[in-house]
């Protein structure tokens, strides 16, 4: 197909792809507007070896993921909960957060998502101060060149998780347009061998059409 075919089929059913793309912004709109809000809350905490030396900042490297494992126990949710008086099961709370290290940066974040903003940030620090403690009490065990702290970078941040409204319209625009496309192109797939115009006529046979025998009535 050339050029120009496309552009008749734009012109002649165009309307079908903007009606099914306009459907579907529609439908993702009223889909993002009955769903519940998740919120996200992320508590950051620097782990900071006493002194700047390579091997000790290593083995705060490695000890990152044990860090994260010791956090990410039923035992700490179970902490977690009863300072906070929740009414959430610690398996409930587990399911709830995500408690990950970045080597990089020695830092370990704490993401919580749930339907109340500040429940969740209320739960994202709360098990940041947990780390903060336990590291404190670690490190009384140790001598001060050997210690490893922990400290809060900042209160948790909140920000809403889902629904993503931009995104979730912008998706529902991009597959309207392609379905709306895909109907296009089968309704000229059903009338390829239909010849209704001269110009389908011209482009049947490959040849200018010079004149018609004018239908009865005419």
């Amino acid at each position: 197909m050339e050029i120009r075919d496309y552009l008749r089929i734009l012109r002649k059913r165009g309307w079908i792809i903007l009606l099914v793309a306009a459907i579907a912004v529609g439908s993702a709109f009223v889909f993002s507007k009955l769903q519940t809000p998740v919120w996200k809350a992320s508590a950051r905490v620097s782990i900071n070896p006493a002194r700047p030396d390579f091997g000790l900042t290593q083995s705060a490297k490695i000890l990152l993921r044990n860090y994260v494992a010791n956090m990410y126990t039923t035992t700490w949710a179970q902490r977690v909960i009863a300072r906070l008086s929740l009414d959430l099961t610690p398996e409930r709370l587990k399911s709830m957060t995500i408690i990950a290290s970045d080597d990089s940066r020695l830092i370990i974040q704490v993401d919580v998502k749930d339907y109340d903003p500040h429940q969740a940030q209320s739960i994202a620090d709360e098990w940041a101060q947990l780390l903060v403690e336990w590291r404190e009490q670690e490190n009384a065990k140790l001598r001060k060149e050997d210690r490893v702290y922990a400290e809060r970078l900042e209160n948790a941040t909140v920000g809403l998780h889902s629904p993503k409204l931009k995104i979730n319209l912008a998706a529902g625009g991009i597959l309207g347009l392609i379905l709306g496309g895909l109907i296009v192109f089968f309704l000229e797939w059903l009338e390829a061998g239909v010849i209704r115009t001269r110009e389908d006529m011209e482009r049947f046979v490959g040849l200018p059409v010079l004149g018609a025998i004018p239908s009865e009535g005419r």
